[in-house]
């Protein structure tokens, strides 16, 4: 339970991170939470595929997760276009 609680609370920082350096359309806490734990599998996916790693521990997690949360969001961004 304590992992969980975690992730969802570094997934959060990451995807809140993610959407200040992209300066997106704010997604709320629940979508900063999603988008952060899908961008870092994102991070981790790409930068592995790089031979990149940002650290260990939380902050490499943080700092991998919004690269990964800023990739989604500008995917996000040309699949779904604001009128």
């Amino acid at each position: 339970m304590e992992g969980t609680i975690i992730s969802l609370i570094l997934g959060g920082v990451a995807g809140w991170l993610g959407g200040q350096l992209y300066k997106g359309s704010g997604l709320g806490l629940i979508g900063n939470i999603i988008v952060g734990i899908i961008g870092g599998f994102i991070g981790y996916w790409g930068l592995g595929k790089l031979g990149i790693s940002l650290g260990a521990g939380w902050l490499g997690y943080i700092l991998t997760a919004a690269l990964g949360a800023i990739v989604l969001l500008a995917i996000l961004n040309l699949i779904i276009k604001k009128t």
